[in-house]
């Protein structure tokens, strides 16, 4: 990449390109087959790969087999080091390093100390968190050019959208010394979108999508406009306490107190690290299976005091002590919508990506959140929804293959911004025209969120011909909100004789609850009208003619309207400077 001081890549003819999610508690890599991006098993088989490395006797491990050495080896694995790339040891949080390798200072960087060499005589390597990341991007690599039977150069990662330009520089330089050409980091929700809108079926419109990234240590929620195939990043919202592990530790708490009532005088397996790691594991098993089932099983040989513990839980069971995760998830999503100063009406489509997503419970609770016009695409609700561990890789080698042909500086410079945010108008831009009772009407042109620059037409009939007047304004959604009418008394006997009724017998009871039970008030979204931008007139119309405005949006938000009679001559033309 330019001006980022690593070796120049490749020539884009020479190129072999991949995507990568590089997950703090899961990676996948993807490429692309016919147009249609897959995402590609590791040699163990593994489609999401736990970003985890062991090393046993000199020998690395990495995915899910380093993640079972989190029980017997858990000095020597590494895992959940993604986030600490480009930070300073005072400024991360090792909450989840308490089962592994722990991070400690080393300079300005985080560093871990692990034994990877063979022998007992063999001293202790000190690796840095960036010669780590090199380590497990390299057996990326490695697994994805076994699959494809050629060397992988490039590959376009995907990122938070709260990582740094200090974390983003140490990821390329981490990929640069596995000898991968980083094309682009591309954030998160912007690859899962781009594997929903890169499908052949997929029509490409104008949209408001909200992507609920909910990964296993920590979740993002990001709201964004898609406007022309471009998108804008609106507001986004992280939290690090309502994500996968916490879902995990309520079954690792509801097992572990089922598991010292069965056996008095038991020690409790959270207090022990290897008990722990073991009780971890399981239930993140087992919430997996809930995903996919309505019951599921839990089981461990000698969980702690030497004692074996087997039970099962059912989903409702679940659901209802992991109430408190999923209500902080819908609180989550509800104020990034609320931070870009939306509402819920204003959201066409929820993404839900990650592995978390994979909860039934959690999508059930956006039906509810959302209106029932808002597609919520998660696989309990869409069946044509994509895996959401597998999105956001996709998206990435979606975006590699529209890429890897151009010079590595043409890359930097054309497409930096334009996945990321870019300028865009706030208010909608249209016209005023007149329905068929005679009343105004605002007929939004340029929506909002419209990324510049920017051009879009619309055709006004002129039934009656003559002269036109033309109106541009701005609009701008707000909800309307209509209260039920009260509902009529009942007299005295007719009443009486309800309350009689109701107290013979429970059915009654219930059917005067419904009769009692008010109606819910209306929210619906309508067009604001705000200032008027410019009024011209177009002379001399056909009857049942046409009109044509063109709305022209530039860099710097001044604006070009244009106004004129479909196959006539002439018309009118205006600018508007910004303010």
């Amino acid at each position: 990449m330019a001006d980022n001081g690593v070796k120049s890549g490749p020539e884009p003819s020479e190129r072999t390109t991949i995507g990568i999610t590089f997950g703090n508690s899961n990676s996948s890599i993807a490429h692309l087959v016919d147009d249609k991006a897959e995402v590609i098993a590791n040699e163990d088989g593994d489609r999401q790969i736990p970003t985890i490395l062991s090393y046993v006797d000199g020998d690395e491990y990495y995915g899910q087999q380093a993640k079972n050495f989190l029980v017997r080896n858990p000095k020597n694995t590494v895992a959940y080091f993604r986030d600490f790339l480009g930070k300073e040891f005072k400024s991360i949080d090792p909450t989840h390093n308490h089962a592994s390798a722990h991070p400690q200072e080393s300079g300005e960087t985080v560093a871990f100390t692990i034994q990877d060499k063979e022998g007992e005589d063999a001293a202790p390597s000190t690796l840095s968190v960036s010669e780590v990341a090199t380590r497990y991007l390299r057996r990326l690599v490695g697994s994805a050019s076994e699959y494809l039977g050629k060397k992988v150069t490039s590959a376009v990662i995907t990122v938070p959208t709260n990582f740094t330009d200090k974390q983003k520089a140490a990821l390329i330089a981490a990929a640069a010394a596995a000898d991968l050409e980083v094309l682009q980091l591309i954030s998160e929700p912007v690859a899962a979108v781009l594997a929903y809108d890169g499908r052949a079926e997929t029509k490409i419109e104008d949209k408001i999508v909200v992507v609920a990234d909910l990964g296993g240590t920590r979740s993002d929620v990001t709201v964004l406009a898609s406007r022309g195939g471009m998108y804008t990043i609106l507001a986004t919202a992280h939290d690090y306490e309502f994500a996968g592990f916490a879902l995990d530790k309520v079954l690792m708490d509801h097992f572990a107190k089922e598991f010292m009532k069965k056996n008095s005088g038991a020690s409790d397996p959270r207090e022990n690290a290897r008990s722990l790691a073991k009780l971890r594991l399981e239930a993140e098993a087992t919430k997996r299976a809930l995903s996919l089932g309505t019951n599921a099983s839990f089981s461990v040989e000698s969980l702690a005091d030497g004692l074996d513990f087997a039970s099962t839980i059912n989903r409702l069971r679940y659901e209802t002590i992991a109430r408190t995760v999923f209500e902080g998830l819908n609180r989550l999503v509800g104020s990034a919508v609320k931070k870009a100063g939306l509402d819920v009406l204003d959201v066409d489509e929820v993404i839900l990506s990650g592995g978390t997503s994979h909860t039934p419970r959690i999508a059930a609770n956006l039906r509810y959140l959302f209106p029932q016009n808002t597609r919520i695409l998660a696989p309990s609700t869409e069946p044509t929804a994509i895996n959401p561990s597998e999105l956001q890789a996709r998206g990435a080698a979606l975006q590699a293959s529209l890429i890897q042909d151009y010079e590595a500086e043409d890359i930097d410079q054309s497409t930096h911004a334009a996945v990321t945010t870019v300028p865009h108008v706030t208010n909608a831009i249209g016209v005023i025209s007149l329905n068929e009772a005679g009343e105004e009407t605002f007929a939004p042109i340029v929506p909002p969120e419209t990324a510049v620059p920017a051009r879009r037409t619309v055709h006004l009939s002129a039934p009656n011909g003559g002269d036109v007047l033309v109106k541009v304004v701005e609009g701008n959604t707000h909800i309307k909100v209509t209260k039920p009418e009260p509902k009529a008394k009942e007299n005295g006997d007719s009443k009486a004789a309800k309350v009689e009724d109701a107290d013979d017998s429970d059915e009654d009871d219930s059917d005067f609850d419904d009769d009692e039970e008010e109606e819910e008030e209306k929210r619906e979204k309508v067009w604001k009208i705000g200032s008027t931008l410019a009024e011209a007139a177009v002379k001399d119309v056909k009857k049942g003619g046409k009109v044509e405005v063109s709305i022209t949006v530039n860099s710097d938000l001044s604006i070009i309207v244009t106004a004129r009679e479909v196959g006539g001559k002439g018309g009118v033309r205006g600018t508007l400077t910004s303010a």
